[in-house]
């Protein structure tokens, strides 16, 4: 089974919302910390957001319209994304840093911000 699995990238409008999910089901360890990133072609795949136990981190430019939250019920992880700009056109991927072990990424969903 895949450990992160994103869902939920698209082609929306500029000022538009979109909300990503990864399925954190396939992991076989309950996962304290996690995050968003982005990678547009050609250039370094960049933070977006961070959650853990005690403390929520964005990216100074999704501060203000994009939210990360975590469901453990349905062990889910989320980025709600608003007022959307067309350089936020990226693919976003889900990832679960590991003390001493190479970080757990999903496969990436495609978000395009374009009219």
């Amino acid at each position: 089974q895949v450990p992160l699995v994103e869902s939920g990238g698209d082609l929306v409008q500029p000022g538009g919302s979109l909300r990503l999910s990864c399925d954190t089901s396939g992991l076989h360890f309950t996962a304290t910390v996690m995050a968003w990133y982005r990678q547009t072609p050609g250039k370094q795949r960049m933070f977006v957001a961070r959650i853990s136990n005690s403390a929520i981190t964005y990216a100074d430019s999704v501060k203000g319209r994009f939210t990360i939250s975590r469901d453990r019920a349905k062990s889910t992880l989320y980025l709600q994304m608003n007022s959307l700009k067309p350089e936020d056109t990226a693919v976003y991927y889900c990832n679960v840093p590991r003390l001493g072990m190479p970080d757990i990424w999903g496969q990436g969903t495609q978000v395009t911000v374009s009219s």
